[in-house]
């Protein structure tokens, strides 16, 4: 049953107002995480060059973990009695990325927009991390940290590519 407020009942021990906020926040990551995917996508579909199959390769494994992450991110909203706003309606609607450049296959600007949209996804999520600790959320923060870990990861993997 939906309460007023949209949340579902649960016997969850994080705070009534806490989770309402911190469901908000997630669809927000949740819409940022899904956009990141469709651009390591769009990348991984339409780069050329001589450096093509390793970051072809690179992209599309990026776009795997990524999954991973939406996937957790939407799980928890549930589990803190919200519903996940994923579709890609809801992330072009929500999504704090910059959009990806129509027709681009140059590999240096790939890289340019790739690692920024990394690089702001990471920012946000590192700032979520804290969010979620004020509001009493241990395991929403630690779940921030481990998605920023891996997207710094693949941050450094990505700029490993300019000379």
């Amino acid at each position: 049953m939906i309460a007023k407020s949209g949340m579902r009942a649960t016997k969850n021990h994080v705070a009534a107002e806490s989770r309402e906020k911190l469901v908000a926040m997630q669809n927000g990551l949740l819409a940022a995480l899904t956009d990141l995917h469709s651009q390591l996508k769009q990348a991984h579909w339409n780069l050329r060059g001589p450096g093509f199959i390793a970051l072809h390769e690179m992209f599309d494994e990026a776009a795997g973990e990524v999954t991973g992450y939406i996937d957790d991110v939407a799980e928890r909203i549930g589990q803190l009695g919200g519903l996940a706003s994923g579709t890609v309606r809801d992330a072009a609607a929500a999504t704090p990325l910059a959009a990806y450049p129509e027709g681009l296959t140059e590999q240096a600007m790939t890289i340019e927009v790739v690692s920024t949209a990394l690089a702001e996804t990471a920012k946000r999520t590192r700032q979520a991390i804290d969010d979620a600790d004020n509001l009493g959320d241990q395991v929403t923060a630690d779940l921030y940290t481990e998605i920023t870990a891996g997207l710094d990861k693949t941050l450094w993997f990505v700029e490993s590519h300019v000379g």
